[in-house]
């Protein structure tokens, strides 16, 4: 690998550096988010127990952790005061939030795999240029002339597509995380406001 990586030039190194950069926040967004998993639906469960035996304040005891679900909670029940409108329009803000937070990171990913396979492109055709300036340096289109020319100009495209194929398949697990947390903050947010309303009612 580390020879085909010489043999690639310079425009590897670039890609080597986004690999990198895009490799460090992967790994750290995999962390963040594993960390924002919540089970939504026995969170409600407690939630709904705590407000009847110990009211609202004992329910903002169990939505502490800081997790985008438990956010959302608290927020619902602190604006519960303020009538089930607030509570709505402040679950739609704080939904907004917690979505902004969980695709923080996202943007330079994408512009990992765009960027990646974009320099390996560049390089081939580089490549390719000085390629055919050693051919008509040397006068002669010898197999090993331009067999050594090609395989160096398509090097740095195959590499640029590994590293965007790599951070692809991060990039599309992640959404899919994203995907589910945002399932489970509106599916939480239509039982917290139902929750409430069947509390006025009563």
């Amino acid at each position: 690998m580390t020879e085909y990586f010489v043999k690639g030039g310079p425009f590897m190194w670039p890609i080597l550096i986004l690999f990198i950069i895009g490799i460090i926040i992967s790994f750290y967004k995999l962390f963040a988010l594993l960390g924002t998993g919540k089970n939504a639906g026995k969170l409600m469960v407690d939630v709904k127990k705590a407000i009847a035996t110990h009211g609202v304040d004992g329910a903002l005891k169990l939505v502490q952790g800081g997790k985008p679900v438990e956010e959302l909670v608290a927020s619902g029940l602190k604006n519960l005061k303020y009538g089930i409108d607030n509570v709505e329009k402040a679950l739609v803000n704080e939904g907004g939030i917690q979505l902004t937070y969980l695709w923080g990171g996202m943007v330079w990913l994408s512009t990992v795999v765009a960027l990646a396979p974009m320099i390996g492109f560049l390089g081939t055709v580089w490549g390719m240029i000085l390629a055919m300036d050693a051919i008509a340096a040397a006068n002669d289109i010898s197999p090993s002339i331009v067999a050594g020319g090609i395989s160096q100009a398509l090097l740095t495209t195959a590499f640029g597509l590994i590293v965007a194929i790599l951070i692809q398949t991060f990039q599309n697990v992640f959404q899919t995380i994203i995907d589910k947390r945002q399932l489970d903050m509106e599916e939480t947010s239509v039982a917290l406001v139902e929750t409430f309303i069947e509390m006025k009612t009563k």
